[in-house]
């Protein structure tokens, strides 16, 4: 790279898992990239359910879930790390006109793009009463990479990237994401090969 170019930034952008993909936790995956910087990347797998969903979490956590539309949603697998820590993925949800930029909840990521990332438990007890976001993905774990990993992986044409809609994480079923986010760059899992590069 040159020494004069701008450091790539996915930023709110998917990461496609490439056909030859061997890593079962990122096989045939979609990684919503919630910062990307030379610093490293964090981001949630929005195609790998786990075997609990958003009613069971809620219970566990002792909260009652009444918002009946979300009970059945299924609590993604994000990643490798922080397997216990929850991660809420959502539109975004403002204090009031006058600050704009100042989320609702207490630890929240503002994802150039215009979606948000909460860490803080005050996300769900907000979607316990009624409220909250209206459109959101929660996942255990997250997918993370160091400083100048992911440019590695990059190069080694182990993922394709397209900038995100988001609505391939929150309006398609789970089991049409990986093809939907492909159709984002004009192609179909089958016509590629586990040796092709980029798109």
């Amino acid at each position: 790279m040159a020494a004069d170019s701008a450091p790539m930034n996915l930023t709110h952008h998917f990461l496609i898992a490439m056909p030859g993909m061997e890593d079962k936790t990122f096989n045939r995956s979609v990684v919503y990239l919630c910062e990307h910087s030379e610093r490293g990347a964090l981001g949630l797998v929005i195609n790998k359910p786990s075997d609990i969903n958003l009613k069971v979490l809620f219970e566990k956590i002792e909260l009652h879930l009444s918002r009946p539309e979300l009970g059945d949603a299924p609590v993604f697998q994000g990643g490798p790390v922080q397997t216990e820590r929850g991660f809420v993925l959502h539109e975004p949800v403002f204090t009031h006109a006058e600050k704009p930029e100042e989320s609702v909840y207490a630890s929240t990521m503002t994802i150039p793009g215009g979606l948000e990332m909460t860490t803080s438990k005050d996300v769900l007890e907000a979607l316990a009463t009624g409220a909250g976001p209206r459109k959101v993905l929660v996942s255990l774990g997250y997918s993370a990479w160091g400083e100048g990993q992911l440019e590695s992986e990059l190069a080694e044409n182990s993922w394709l990237t397209v900038g995100a809609d988001p609505a391939v994480i929150f309006d398609t079923p789970v089991e049409q994401r990986y093809d939907r986010a492909l159709l984002l760059l004009g192609l179909e899992a089958w016509k590629l090969s586990p040796e092709a590069g980029h798109a």
